[in-house]
């Protein structure tokens, strides 16, 4: 604290010896040793007091937020643990959480929940929206013209 040497302290012990005297140097050294006692007692309650102050008004908790945001290779290293993490966890099978999910027509939706319920095991139908094939129509009334042939289109001479 005070960065004195043995050699200093030699020389102040020696004036104390002759300004003081043999007889005296003994009471005055306790006397200076109890005064430091108390000066340093004095010294770790006031500390002591502050702390406590400082824990009660949240300093602390100020002052560790402030290092968190000013230190630039915390924040680096924290980013670089969560990218390595999120690298470990990824799978290339899974979708992705953030992707949307194709959206399903309104019509199919009831028709998968009955084939569910019904307890439909190996053949699934296709959803009502989409036929599985197109069907052709024939009119029932043209089937005697249908036997005929049609008539030829008369060609142009252009």
């Amino acid at each position: 604290m005070f960065d004195i040497g043995w050699s200093e302290l030699l020389v102040i012990g020696v004036v104390a010896l002759v300004v003081v005297g043999p007889k005296d140097l003994p009471e005055m050294f306790r006397t200076l040793g109890r005064v430091t006692a108390k000066a340093r007692n004095m010294a770790r309650e006031f500390q002591r007091a502050m702390e406590a102050a400082a824990d009660e008004t949240g300093v602390k908790d100020v002052v560790k937020d402030v290092k968190n945001v000013t230190s630039p290779r915390s924040m680096g290293l924290d980013a670089m643990k969560q990218a390595a993490d999120r690298f470990e966890k990824w799978d290339p099978m899974k979708p992705q959480q953030g992707a949307p999910k194709p959206a399903a027509p309104a019509s199919s939706i009831p028709a998968a929940k009955a084939q569910q319920g019904a307890g439909a095991a190996a053949v699934t139908a296709p959803p009502a929206s989409e036929p599985a094939a197109p069907v052709p129509q024939a009119p029932a009334a043209a089937a005697p013209e249908a036997a005929s042939p049609a008539p030829a289109e008369p060609k142009s001479n252009a």
